[in-house]
């Protein structure tokens, strides 16, 4: 990629400042996203789900572990979207989920905030604890296998289960829209906010696609940089196989 014009600094400037007033301008309307996200209406969470984490059997409510919000990160887990490629060789956690959750620092922050993080997976529970081993990650990390939770979220897309849909548009919508890959049999990544009322959980709010890049450290530094982001979400490596990556373009 070439590099930027060079320019003196009075000619930098006039451009900088320039660049200021946008900047300015998407920092406003991102406030006013915000307060409109906050202001959208819960629905209350009636049906029971069942998850298996290290401690055993949990429920909804008890994600939260005790705080009044919840964040769930639906991590793709690669066996099914592999399948639905025909490639039945993949059976490990994402690696475009993978670089997203290698950006998550520590949680004591969002614990202080009265928030719990969490992730959640439609895999077995020792498949998941075995690649969080590998990650190095400390981050809870539930089993949603048999339960609806995926495809109540719309994170697992299967016919013979439920209708297909995806960032909140029909089958017929995303084949219109060209978007056909979010059609295929398979499992997806979303953020999804919960919050509890003593003994009630309601949803607040999920984000699909793009809307979960924000989580992504690594793009927001590269942003700042001249030179493009090197590599689309899916294809960074997972973070122990850089300087071996041929062979290994496991994809979402």
């Amino acid at each position: 990629m070439a590099l930027p014009q060079v320019a003196s600094r009075d000619e930098w400037l006039a451009a900088r400042l320039e660049l200021l007033e946008r900047e300015k301008e998407v920092m406003r309307a991102q406030d006013a996203v915000t307060a409109q996200r906050r202001e959208l209406p819960m629905v209350r969470m009636d049906k029971e789900y069942t998850f298996e984490g290290p401690a055993g059997k949990a429920r909804l409510i008890d994600l939260f572990e005790g705080r009044r919000q919840l964040i769930v990160y639906h991590f793709m887990w690669n066996n099914s979207a592999a399948r639905a490629r025909g490639d039945q060789g993949v059976d490990e956690g994402c690696p475009s989920c993978s670089f997203t959750i290698d950006s998550v620092g520590r949680l004591d922050h969002l614990h202080a905030s009265d928030t719990t993080f969490v992730l959640v997976s439609r895999a077995p529970l020792a498949k998941i604890e075995s690649f969080r081993a590998r990650m190095g990650w400390t981050i809870p990390w539930y089993s949603s296998a048999g339960s609806d939770f995926n495809y109540d979220f719309h994170v697992t897309n299967d016919e013979s289960v439920a209708p297909v849909e995806f960032n909140y548009k029909d089958k017929a919508t995303l084949e219109r829209s060209m978007k056909t890959a979010f059609v295929v049999n398979g499992d997806g990544q979303a953020i999804s906010v919960f919050v509890r009322d003593e003994d009630s959980v309601f949803h607040t709010y999920t984000t699909y696609g793009r809307g979960t890049e924000f989580m992504m450290s690594t793009y927001q530094f590269l942003d700042l940089t001249p030179m493009r982001r090197p590599r689309y979400v899916n294809q960074w490596p997972y973070h122990d196989m850089y300087g071996s990556e041929a062979g290994h373009s496991h994809h979402c």
